[in-house]
């Protein structure tokens, strides 16, 4: 499953960056997280409880950081394990570049599904996954705009 695409954030590329490297800003804009954490300087831990479809599923994972390139751009892939559900995995190339004093985000994300969530389907993961990816942005755009804003 790929998703790719970009956001117009109303917010300077280093502030962009700063909240993408936040984890209390991310946890705010993931949906279902828990809990993230730094666990190395490359490497965060994550908690996450999601609906996908008909099943309640707790992503227990891990998330690192690679080709970090600051205030530009990263790969930032994970895994996780959703108990007797299946696993999920995949990575996120991302781009911020400046346009004035907005910042766009480009990303290009191939995702991965093992076990019963793979059993699923492709059209009820893929929609699940784009409502996902919404919301994040939405919610993080807002969030960077937001922590710029304040100061």
């Amino acid at each position: 499953m790929d998703l790719k695409g970009e956001e117009r954030i109303a917010a300077p590329r280093d502030s962009v960056w700063a909240a993408l490297n936040d984890p209390a800003v991310l946890q705010h804009c993931i949906p279902g997280c828990e809990s993230l954490e730094w666990t190395s300087p490359s490497d965060l831990a994550a908690l996450v409880k999601l609906r996908v479809g008909p099943l309640p599923i707790r992503f227990r994972g891990e998330i690192h950081l690679t080709n970090v390139n600051p205030p530009v751009s990263y790969t930032i892939s994970g895994n996780g394990t959703g108990g007797l559900a299946g696993v999920a995995g995949g990575s996120a190339d991302v781009t911020l570049t400046e346009d004035g004093n907005e910042t766009i985000l480009h990303y290009d994300i191939t995702a991965t599904l093992g076990g019963r969530l793979a059993q699923l389907g492709a059209k009820l993961m893929g929609s699940t996954a784009h409502r996902i990816a919404a919301k994040f942005f939405a919610d993080f755009s807002a969030a960077a705009a937001a922590k710029t804003a304040s100061g």
